[in-house]
């Protein structure tokens, strides 16, 4: 379930899903991700091999992850904006997240939002470390998934991808990814122990940010929900290691 809702790699489709299931495949998220932030940091590894240019490289590397995901998490930023844009009423603005088309909010916040990932991650690379960002940038985007999915976060449908997930990740289990990702990114080759759980931290904390505005905001999580905070978690990640 992971693989195959996180990227586009072909597998097959899980016999049973249940709150047991949505909940682990949460937890392993950024475990399924890991071919696309290979992907990423193989792109850019090859980028300065060949002296591209790094703006060139980043976007490379940006555009590849979005393929390898089907533009799902892209997709759900822009719902999400619209929905938030649209309106306070609650209903109206769901309905405008499960239409198909993009209105000028959403298309505005996911060109803003690439735009941070795009240059964060040349920054890095400039820097020299441009490898490193591009693997924890993917990986801490997916990290934030088991937290937006912990137990208390309640769905805003009662049908759908939102649904199946919403809740189901005890909290411990959350705090424990959290912390496991910190751990690692603290031994990120190339920087300062301090910079990988920074990075780590400011994904969390943007996340939470926008989790709580769309809980108030929309009664809970949905699947477009999930998607949004997917990107923006990984561009403030990558903004912490864009220097």
């Amino acid at each position: 379930m992971a693989v195959g809702t996180l990227t586009a790699l072909p597998v097959p489709a899980p016999r049973v899903i249940d709150r047991r299931v949505a909940g682990g495949a949460m937890v392993l998220a950024p475990l399924a991700a890991l071919p696309l932030a290979v992907l990423a940091g193989l792109i850019v590894f090859a980028g300065d091999a060949v002296g591209l240019f790094p703006v060139a490289t980043a976007g490379l590397a940006i555009g590849a992850v979005a393929l390898g995901s089907r533009g799902l998490h892209l997709d759900g930023l822009a719902d999400t904006a619209d929905g938030l844009g649209a309106s306070y009423d609650r209903e109206r603005a769901l309905t405008i997240m499960r239409k198909g088309d993009s209105g000028p909010g959403g298309v505005a916040t996911l060109v803003l939002v690439l735009i941070v990932q795009y240059g964060a991650l040349a920054g890095a690379i400039v820097a020299g470390h441009g490898v490193v960002a591009a693997i924890a940038g993917v990986v801490v985007g997916r990290c934030v998934l088991s937290f937006c999915c912990a137990r208390g976060v309640p769905s805003a449908r009662p049908a759908g991808l939102g649904a199946t997930v919403a809740g189901s990740v005890p909290v411990v289990v959350a705090a424990a990814v959290f912390v496991v990702a910190a751990g690692v990114a603290s031994l990120a080759p190339g920087l300062p122990w301090w910079r990988g759980v920074l990075a780590v931290a400011v994904g969390y904390l943007v996340t939470g940010v926008l989790l709580a505005r769309c809980v108030r905001r929309l009664g809970g999580i949905t699947g477009d929900v999930l998607g949004a905070c997917v990107e923006v978690g990984t561009a403030a990640a990558l903004v912490a290691l864009g220097s």
